[in-house]
């Protein structure tokens, strides 16, 4: 969100006894709320496949092809005529990273994980360190003048989530700065036996709570928030709600932790 094993030398990879430790101080957290979600994103709405072909009939194909792979436990309550935006949400805020796996704090890229935050505030700080430490500093970028559209979503949550905030201090591998090693092999095993989610502490942003979600069941409605733009100037990203109006201030340097 290097690695030190438990005392015992257990990998955590396999239940062994450090692991069970671990997951015999956890507690759940019953969560019904929204989380912030936020993503890379265009400032203007396109459709999702109006890049394929010209032809709106070659849309409604492609949406339906689209709809027959969407999990079976996804029902609409909307009318039919306002499914195609809201398909688009659900696209985007949703079911992207559990079709698109990619490695994070806690998945070594074979699953996926969606992450989302407590406040708009938590989600600035984690995605402008990726954007910073991650994508600008692997293109060269990162003493450019950069500019990156982003949008947030609002996601409703429900589930059991299994609570780390409370074992942290003794398990502070969970939330190392840029070593993920433990927190991947904690996250095989949510995966594995099939648990919906976890509740823990941002890394990025003190104070700051984390949803990592395995299951796209227990999360829905999806709703814009706000759309931002992050700007990089010298070792600050300024975040602009609307054009030309910073609306809050990073330190490069407070990010990485």
């Amino acid at each position: 969100m290097g690695l030190r094993r438990p005392a015992d030398g257990a990998r955590l990879s396999r239940q062994g006894p450090g692991q069970v430790k671990l997951f015999a101080d956890l507690t759940l957290a019953d969560l019904h709320q929204d989380v912030a979600r936020n993503i890379v994103s265009l400032a203007r709405s396109q459709d999702l496949f109006d890049d394929l072909s010209e032809d709106p009939g070659d849309w409604t194909l492609a949406q339906g092809v689209e709809a027959e792979v969407k999990p079976p436990t996804y029902r609409s309550a909307q009318p039919l005529i306002d499914r195609p935006f809201e398909d688009a949400d659900w696209f985007n805020a949703i079911a992207w990273p559990f079709r698109h796996w990619q490695a994070s704090r806690f998945s070594d890229g074979s699953h996926g994980v969606w992450y989302g935050s407590d406040t708009v505030e938590t989600t600035v700080c984690e995605t402008a360190y990726h954007w910073y430490f991650g994508l600008l500093s692997d293109a060269g970028f990162e003493n450019e003048v950069v500019v990156a559209e982003r949008k947030v979503y609002t996601v409703a949550c429900s589930a059991a989530l299994l609570d780390f905030r409370r074992v942290t201090a003794d398990w502070p591998q969970l939330l190392h700065p840029t070593d993920y090693t433990f927190a991947q092999a904690v996250g095989a095993r949510i995966h594995r036996e099939g648990h919906p989610g976890l509740l823990i502490q941002s890394v990025r942003r003190s104070g700051g709570e984390n949803v990592a979600v395995f299951n796209p069941a227990v999360l829905s409605n999806p709703r814009l928030n706000c759309q931002l733009a992050y700007r990089l100037e010298g070792d600050r990203i300024l975040v602009e709600k609307r054009p030309g109006r910073t609306w809050l201030e990073l330190e490069v340097k407070a990010l990485a932790g």
